[in-house]
C-alpha cells in the first residue's frame, strides 16, 4: 500500500521539487568554478550565490513543468513511467503550485541580483532569459519541449549560461576553455533529458510531445545517448591544447560508467525499469563534473 501524501504538505513540496534533479543544477556551477580555480580568479561569495540561484531556478523549472504538464494532461496517463508528479497526484493543488512558482522565482531573482555587484547589469538579461525559457519550455502556445527543442535548450541553459556565468562573475572575462567546458557540460546534462525522452517515447508520441526520440525512433535514442557521453569526454581532450593535461585526461574515466550505463539501457529498452538508468545517468553526470573539477584544480 502506497503512503498517503497530505495535500500541500512539506513532504509534498519536497517531492515536487524533485531533489534528484538538483545534480543538473550543481554540475555546471561546479565546472564553472573549476575553470575559475584553474585561471586563479576563484571567489567564494559569487560561487555560493551561483549555486543557490541554480538550485532555486531548477526547483522553479520543476514546479513550472509539473503544473503545465498537468494542465496539458501529459501526466494524467495511468501508464506513466516516470516519477509521479505532484499536481497530477493531488499532492499539491494547482493554486498552491502557482503560488509556489511565484515565490521560488522571486527568491531566485532576488538572490541572483546579488551577482550584479560582481559583474554588472548584463546579468539582468541572462536572468530574464533563464526565467523566460523556464516557462517557454512547457508553457505557451508553442511549448519548446513538446516540439523537439529540449536538447538545444539544455546545451544553452545547462551549459553555456551557467558555466559561462559562474566563470564570468569571478573572472569578468571569457576564455576558449570556458566554451569547451560549457559544451561538455551541456552534453552530459543532455544525457539525462535523452534518457527521460527515451523512456517516455511511446507515451510522448500519444500525447503529441515530439521529442527527438519520438521523431527519429528508439535506435536513434540509444545511439544519441551513447554519442553525447562519448563526444563530451573526447571534447575534454582539447584542454590539452592549452597545456591543461589533467582536465583533458581525467574526464576520460567518465567513459567507463557511461558505456556501462548505456549497455544497461540497451538491454532494458523500455518500461519503468529505465528509472534505474535515470539514477545511474545522474550519478555519471556528477562523476564527470567532479573529474573535470579535480583536473582543473590540478592544472
Amino acid at each position: 500500500m502506497e503512503k498517503e501524501i497530505k495535500t500541500n504538505s512539506i513532504e509534498a513540496w519536497i517531492l515536487a521539487a524533485r531533489p534528484k534533479t538538483l545534480a543538473a543544477a550543481a554540475t555546471p556551477v561546479l565546472i564553472g568554478t573549476g575553470l575559475a580555480v584553474m585561471d586563479q580568479c576563484f571567489q567564494w561569495v559569487p560561487t555560493i550565490i551561483c549555486f543557490l540561484f541554480a538550485f532555486l531556478m531548477q526547483i522553479a523549472a520543476n514546479f513550472i513543468n509539473d503544473l503545465f504538464d498537468y494542465m496539458k494532461g501529459t501526466d494524467r496517463n495511468e501508464d506513466r513511467l516516470g516519477p509521479e508528479r505532484a499536481t497530477s497526484q493531488g499532492w499539491i493543488t494547482p493554486k498552491a503550485m502557482k503560488i509556489g512558482i511565484i515565490l521560488t522565482c522571486t527568491i531566485a531573482c532576488a538572490i541572483g541580483c546579488l551577482l550584479l555587484l560582481y559583474a554588472g547589469w548584463i546579468l539582468i538579461i541572462i536572468g530574464v532569459l533563464c526565467l523566460l525559457f523556464a516557462f517557454l519550455y512547457t508553457a505557451g502556445p508553442y511549448p519548446l519541449s513538446y516540439n523537439g527543442w529540449g536538447d538545444i535548450l539544455v546545451l544553452v541553459f545547462f551549459g553555456f549560461v551557467p558555466v559561462g556565468g559562474t566563470y564570468y562573475v569571478q573572472a569578468l572575462d571569457w576564455s576558449p576553455e570556458m566554451i569547451i567546458a560549457s559544451l561538455v557540460c551541456g552534453l552530459i546534462v543532455d544525457t539525462l533529458l535523452v534518457l527521460n525522452n527515451y523512456r517516455d517515447r511511446e507515451q510522448d508520441a500519444q500525447s503529441g510531445k515530439r521529442t527527438l526520440v519520438v521523431r527519429f525512433g528508439e535506435p536513434f535514442g540509444r545511439a544519441f545517448y551513447l554519442f553525447l557521453g562519448l563526444f563530451a569526454a573526447w571534447m575534454c581532450l582539447s584542454f590539452a591544447i592549452g597545456g591543461h593535461l589533467w582536465a583533458a585526461l581525467l574526464p576520460q574515466l567518465y567513459l567507463i560508467p557511461h558505456i556501462s550505463t548505456w549497455n544497461t539501457m540497451s538491454k532494458i529498452k523500455k518500461g519503468k525499469a529505465l528509472n534505474r538508468v535515470l539514477g545511474m545517468t545522474s550519478r555519471n553526470m556528477l562523476i564527470m563534473a567532479i573529474l573535470l573539477f579535480i583536473g582543473m584544480i590540478l592544472d
